[in-house]
């Protein structure tokens, strides 16, 4: 999975893994995360009708 991380302040590489891991083993935003996915991939389908796939 990919995640987009923004600071507003910088940090340091070992206060980024801590984030991440702790971003990936949080349960809540992976249920977060995979209804953004759904959403995100029902608006595309819905844009660019051409690119769906025949089910």
């Amino acid at each position: 999975m990919s995640f987009c991380l923004t600071a507003s302040r910088l940090m340091k590489a070992s206060e980024v893994r801590k984030l991440c891991a702790e971003l990936r083993n949080d349960p809540a935003i992976l249920v977060l995360e995979m209804e953004l996915k759904k959403e995100w991939y029902k608006r595309k389908m819905a844009s660019a009708p051409t690119l769906a796939i025949a089910q």
